[in-house]
């Protein structure tokens, strides 16, 4: 990168930073979509879920959401705090 612009440089770490952000997003959904699915999927694979599966992988992949929220936001917290 050093034989670019300054300019270039910028709009390549921009990119980069954005194309982690995207694989960071996906690894989290590939995550709570295996963990949901084994913890609330009991039935075999058919056209509809079964009785509860729906709310069940619902509510599983909202307390991810907010856990993992929940996590960002003490991480952000005390890096605060130690600057």
């Amino acid at each position: 990168m050093s034989g670019l612009a300054e300019a270039d440089q910028k709009e390549l770490q921009t990119f980069l930073d954005a194309e982690q952000a995207k694989a960071r997003v996906q690894s989290s959904i590939h995550t709570f979509t295996d963990r949901c699915w084994d913890q609330c999927i009991k039935s075999s694979i058919g056209s509809s879920f079964g009785r509860g599966e729906e709310a069940c992988l619902s509510n599983c992949v909202e307390r991810f959401l907010d856990t993992s929220l929940f996590i960002v936001n003490k991480l952000q917290e005390q890096r605060g705090q130690m600057a």
